[in-house]
Formats: C-alpha cells, structure tokens, sequence
C-alpha cells in the first residue's frame, strides 16, 4: 500500500547552507510517503522549498489540491494542471487550475542516516 506524500511542518531549528536557501521565503517541510521516490525524495527526508506562487514546466513543486498537500512533478494541460509523481505505480493527478495553489519549489533534499 503507498501511502500518499505529505508535507508536514518542521518546528525545530535546522542549520542549512546558505548556498541551498535561494530566498528569504525558502521553508523546510517533513516528507510523509513514496510519491518521489524516484526522485530520491524519500519518507522522512526534509525537503526546503521555495516559496512561490509560480512553477515553470517540470519543477518539482508543493501544491495544495483542493486544500490537500502533495509534492509532485509539475506540467500544464491547457487549462488543466498535471501533477506526476516520481513512482512508477501511481497515476499522476489531473486537476482544474482553480483547484491548485502552488506553494512553493522544492530546491534541496535533505536526509540524516543513521
């Protein structure tokens, strides 16, 4: 069963490169899920993203999908939005523009061993 990808709000301090925040407005959010795993994004990752209401075609983007979010491949379908996850057993989302509000890029990926 794959559990769908989640971000979740990070209240610790983290220390981060200043080379991988590109903005004041770049935040890190707790990956929940499989959905990017091909992408090497992976439950319990950090993922510090962007924010932006904008995404051009491909970025890997948090959106909110009828006020659910997720973090998957974006693309544009004349005026539908298409958003592909990096897993090869899950269908991509179709949805109407007016129901997706982009949040942000994701920019870096950030993962403890051990």
């Amino acid at each position: 069963m794959t559990v769908p990808m989640e971000p979740v709000e990070v209240n610790d301090i983290l220390g981060v490169p200043k080379e991988l925040v590109r903005s004041p407005d770049t935040f890190a959010l707790r990956v929940k899920g499989d959905t990017m795993i091909e992408e090497q994004i992976r439950d319990g990752d950090l993922i510090l993203v962007q924010s932006t209401p904008t995404a051009r075609e491909g970025d890997t983007v948090l959106v909110l999908v009828r006020g659910e979010a997720t973090v998957k491949r974006f693309h544009r379908q004349g005026r539908k939005v298409l958003l592909r996850p990096a897993n090869e057993r899950l269908a991509p989302i179709v949805a109407e523009e007016e129901d997706v509000e982009i949040r942000g890029v994701v920019v870096a990926v950030i993962r403890k061993y051990g």
